[in-house]
């Protein structure tokens, strides 16, 4: 028996009742998504790039590049700050009431406080990041990581500590002066201070014995430590006499910030 008329396309007018409609295959629809998809991403890159290279705009700034530009800002409000304070002091010093010995007392705070140039004999460290293909220089160590290659928060902090602990009368990271209320944070293999951004290498300068502070290095045990990468992998240590500097005196706000507990909220 000939089976022609159950066959779709043949043209015969045979059956048992109205054909079928067409079924829409599910690829088709999928196929067709895929078209209305890539044409809306087109006209978007369009309408976003208006005519320029995304990829080598250089007008579209980089989060790096906007951090930069805020460290410049803060420099240039710091010294905005600092010669503020120097006329009002000046001001302030000329009919402020008060006696010599006053003067004298508060002239001593602030320069043990650090807000006042402060000269005298310094050495300074300099601390910078190994080369990048930097190799294990001494038998018995393995090669490096990407971490053993570059300066760490604790090594200024090592640093930093060792110098006091030296005796320094003043110490200043880069071009800034350190205070009680410093903080050495690094974020990276970049250096945050008191809201500057510093790449390596990385300048400590201290005022005082420079026999002393020497000694005091070389005694501390995380400078020995980091001695150990120095002489392995590579990484940047330099101790210099500087003989007599001055340095700055801190410019910045002695305000303190601190956490406050919330209010207990009603009800509860």
């Amino acid at each position: 028996m000939s089976n022609s008329a159950d066959s779709p396309g043949t043209g015969s007018s045979q059956g048992s009742g109205p054909a079928r409609p067409r079924r829409v295959r599910p690829v088709r629809i999928l196929t067709l998504a895929v078209f209305a998809l890539a044409g809306l991403i087109f006209f978007t890159s369009f309408h976003t790039a208006k005519g320029t290279n995304i990829r080598t705009d250089t007008s579209l700034l980089k989060l790096s590049d906007l951090i930069q530009e805020r460290s410049r800002k803060n420099k240039e409000l710091d010294e905005s700050n600092a010669a503020l304070r120097g006329d009002v002091e000046s001001l302030a010093e000329s009919d402020d009431g008060s006696t010599k010995a006053q003067d004298d007392k508060l002239a001593g705070l602030e320069k043990n406080a650090g807000t006042r140039p402060l000269k005298g004999r310094a050495i300074t460290v300099t601390l910078n990041d190994a080369p990048p293909n930097a190799t294990a220089k001494l038998p018995g160590y393995p090669e490096p990581q990407p971490d053993y290659l570059v300066i760490h928060q604790q090594d200024l902090q090592a640093v930093v500590n060792a110098l006091w602990h030296g005796g320094a009368r003043g110490i200043k990271v880069m071009d800034q002066r350190l205070i009680s209320t410093s903080a050495v944070r690094c974020v990276g293999n970049t250096l945050i201070l008191q809201g500057r951004v510093y790449s390596p290498p990385y300048k400590i300068t201290a005022v005082g014995d420079p026999e002393k502070l020497q000694k005091a290095l070389a005694d501390s045990p995380a400078i020995q430590n980091y001695m150990v990468y120095v002489n392995v992998y590579g990484l940047g240590w330099k101790v210099t006499d500087d003989g007599t500097v001055t340095l700055p005196g801190y410019t910045g706000t002695v305000d303190l910030h601190y956490a406050e507990p919330l209010a207990p909220s009603a009800g509860r």
